[in-house]
């Protein structure tokens, strides 16, 4: 199996895992991200495959992050069940992020198209952003009535 098929089956397994997660997700706005979070694997899906075919596709920046914060401001408040099978599920994930994140910033230094390198490297830090999103998602669940005011999204920071 080449690189890219590679990589394309991993976003696919990621997608496939995050829409289970939204499906099973019983608050509308953790269902919400985790469907953007599922998005943004078929974004990559379809960058990698465009790469496999010699094109030069352009990559656009998540929103994720940006829309995660409306949601959770939302959700503050309101009464979340923390659920620990949901929690070790969202640190499942987590893993599989990091070790995407670690996939592709290797695979950067392999190649020698200076583009695919880039994207490589832009894939990698949007798997960076997803797992420092799960890990406030996780804090949320865990803390619903103080994590909003505490943590102040100090990990969804721009990178």
């Amino acid at each position: 199996m080449d690189i890219f098929e590679f990589a394309k089956q991993m976003e696919r397994d990621g997608e496939n895992y995050y829409r289970e997660l939204a499906e099973n997700a019983e608050n509308h706005g953790l269902k919400h991200i985790l469907t953007m979070l599922a998005d943004d694997e078929i974004k990559h899906y379809n960058i990698l495959s465009a790469m496999a075919r010699k094109e030069k596709p352009e990559m656009t920046e998540t929103a994720v992050l940006k829309s995660a914060k409306n949601v959770f401001a939302g959700m503050k408040g309101k009464n979340i069940d923390p659920h620990t099978n949901q929690i070790v599920m969202y640190k499942k994930a987590q893993e599989l992020e990091k070790k995407s994140q670690g996939f592709y910033e290797e695979k950067a230094g392999e190649v020698d198209d200076p583009h695919h390198k880039e994207l490589f490297l832009k894939i990698a830090g949007e798997e960076k952003r997803h797992y420092f999103l799960l890990e406030n998602l996780i804090t949320f669940v865990s803390r619903p009535m103080s994590w909003l005011e505490d943590a102040e999204f100090n990990h969804l920071e721009d990178y």
